[in-house]
């Protein structure tokens, strides 16, 4: 049988180290690559395609639910596990409706590692126990009936929120995203104007509040 294929997105050194050495040990599942922040665990989805993910939530450029969300829509086929030490109910709420398979917290053992693994690759959905009862009911409540703003900006405009959270100029951004600098103020100017926010500290205050933007 061929082995589950995976990647480790988390931009600590030492924790990737560390659940490679931890996934290494389960029988059937390899370790194809790492990615320490978000947008590097998107190129490394799309050249290696990989079976599943684990991913941090909080990590620079693009965060952990972002490149969940991005995942989702460009490479349904690759599921993901949000790995984070983060309980609170919002953060699985927000991992969840950016389309991950399931969540588990870092001071998880090597034997729910592994359940939460193998279950995800048959397809289905896992929930550590330390998260699970009081998120369910919540969570299936919220998706049926909640509609955000964040519901109504693209994929772009998200990406550019994150970066201007993290205090990177117009010209770092375009130079990031690889677009120019009149294109960066334009996607700014929708944003302002979609979530009726009109200076950065709101639009800062906003992405943390909804979760776009998880602080360390």
């Amino acid at each position: 049988m061929a082995p589950i294929t995976l990647i480790i997105a988390d931009n600590h050194t030492l924790v990737r180290a560390g659940f490679r050495a931890l996934v290494e040990e389960l029988p059937g599942v390899e370790v194809v690559g790492e990615a320490d922040n978000g947008r590097e665990a998107l190129v490394l989805v799309e050249s290696l395609k990989p079976q599943l993910v684990l991913m941090d939530i909080a990590m620079p450029e693009m965060n952990g639910l972002e490149a969940t969300a991005r995942i989702s829509h460009d490479f349904p086929q690759v599921r993901v596990l949000i790995v984070s030490m983060h309980a609170n109910e919002e953060y699985v709420y927000q991992a969840l409706r950016s389309g991950a398979s399931g969540y588990l917290l870092k001071d998880s053992g090597l034997k729910e590692l592994e359940i939460a693994v193998r279950a995800i690759a048959r397809g289905e959905t896992y929930l550590c126990p330390a998260v699970s009862k009081y998120v369910v009911k919540d969570y299936v409540r919220r998706l049926e009936s909640e509609d955000t703003p964040l519901d109504h900006i693209t994929p772009r405009q998200r990406e550019i929120l994150q970066l201007i959270v993290a205090g990177k100029s117009t010209k770092d951004i375009a130079d990031i995203l690889y677009i120019s600098a009149k294109t960066v103020e334009t996607h700014r100017a929708q944003l302002m104007d979609r979530l009726d926010i009109h200076d950065i500290a709101g639009l800062v205050r906003y992405a943390i509040r909804t979760g776009l933007v998880v602080l360390e």
